[in-house]
């Protein structure tokens, strides 16, 4: 809608415009106190065609932000969708949440959006990985490097995620015949692609490619299941079912620690690390690892110390080195945050150990007992958050988790000893 002068005063989006603007003339039209102004001043319109809902969308929010109507209210600060990108020139495209789909790292990427949740489209891309297994690492990986060999995949694959192309888990080839069935699966052709999977795994079965044809046979299923799980999305999906949940939202607690540390990407992987002993003897660490805010024990590890047995900071330094050997030598990718049992001191010895690593990972943190601090890599002081903080509720959590284990194993080795004595 523009004035007199043909400044444009007011823009917004409708699957009729015809009637939508009609509505605003309408003698019992109520507009509220603001927009009843704007009847007075518009003179005439312009229109722009868009082919889908999405593209009107993004017609509007683009518009609004450049020509900043002066009767318009919402989207006119720097905020912007999210979007879905599909990075097409990669030998193993992955898929990723952004705001900036102009970015140079999206270049020649499929892009789909923007989408009006940022929350909604984190559980589609959930959804759709757990079906189709494609990464959402930023790592560069190139079909021919020997190095695929030597790497060690993420927690993504353990829990069948990701086809693990960075460590050859899967074919350039086959890994591109899933994501065109992810896209085809966004553009809605669904019908068609549960019959071309169903023809695929026939013919993978007939050529004895049975690993093909089960995984064929997986994706089907889960299709055919997502009514099922649509249903069922606020079920716990611990995937240690037994274990206690201990945070009442874990996406929630993420996401408050995410903004509490300052993180650009979503955490995903935390691990924590724990130092127990009595008196110097029988000294023991443990790493514990949860997974999307739950515990994962699969991916649990106990450490007996060989170095000093009675320095705590010493047998930090020996765990992290050990734990992280792979991770800072390039052949293993860190966890998003690691959780170091201790405050300050444990914190740096910690990073002592992970300074001569050719990789350093996102980011470290220690949590101190009693006061309750977490004490940031990098930071002269410590965040001090309130006891109900959910971020800080489940990194207390894990701490706990990480001294349950450690002090199970140092019982474990001390019984042992006193049997044998």
């Amino acid at each position: 809608m523009k004035d007199f002068e043909e400044v444009v005063v007011y823009v917004g989006k409708a699957s009729s415009l015809r009637d939508r603007v009609s509505s605003y003339f309408l003698p019992s039209t109520d507009l509220g106190s603001r927009k009843q102004l704007m009847l007075d001043v518009v003179e005439g319109f312009d229109v722009i065609e868009a082919t889908a809902e999405w593209e009107a969308l993004l017609t509007e929010a683009r518009l609004i932000k450049d020509l900043r109507p002066r009767f318009n209210v919402l989207l006119m600060d720097d905020k912007t969708y999210p979007y879905l990108a599909v990075t097409m020139r990669d030998d193993f495209p992955g898929v990723f949440i952004t705001r900036d789909p102009a970015d140079p790292q999206f270049r020649g990427a499929r892009i789909f959006g923007p989408f009006t949740s940022s929350r909604d489209i984190r559980e589609a891309v959930d959804v759709m990985q757990r079906i189709f297994r494609f990464r959402t690492c930023h790592l560069d990986i190139q079909e021919s490097d020997p190095a695929n060999r030597h790497f060690r995949p993420c927690l993504l694959h353990a829990i069948e995620q990701c086809t693990a192309p960075c460590a050859d888990g899967i074919s350039k080839e086959d890994y591109r015949a899933d994501i065109d069935r992810m896209l085809r699966f966004m553009n809605s052709k669904r019908s068609l692609l549960i019959k071309d999977l169903k023809e695929q795994m026939e013919a993978a079965s007939v050529s004895q490619l049975y690993e093909r044809a089960a995984a064929l046979r997986d994706q089907l299923h889960a299709i055919e299941r997502l009514s099922d799980r649509a249903q069922t999305e606020n079920e716990a999906r611990a995937w240690q079912p037994e274990v206690t949940i201990f945070a009442t939202d874990p996406s929630s607690a993420l996401r408050s620690l995410q903004r509490t540390l300052g993180l650009e990407e979503p955490i995903r992987c935390m691990e924590a690390i724990d130092i127990a002993h009595l008196g110097g003897t029988e000294t023991v660490g443990s790493k514990v690892c949860f997974l999307d805010g739950r515990p994962f024990k699969d991916q649990y590890r106990r450490y007996r110390i060989r170095t000093s047995t009675n320095d705590d900071y010493a047998s930090m330094r020996e765990v992290v080195s050990r734990r992280y050997a792979d991770a800072g030598s390039g052949r293993e990718r860190f966890p998003d945050v690691i959780l170091i049992d201790g405050g300050q001191g444990q914190l740096t010895a910690a990073l002592e150990a992970l300074a001569d690593g050719q990789e350093q990972p996102p980011v470290v943190i220690g949590l101190a007992k009693r006061e309750e601090l977490i004490w940031v890599q990098d930071r002269g002081a410590p965040i001090r958050l309130g006891r109900h903080n959910p971020g800080l509720r489940l990194c207390q959590a894990i701490r706990d988790e990480a001294h349950r284990f450690a002090q199970s194993y140092h019982h474990l080795l001390r019984d042992k000893r006193l049997l044998e004595e």
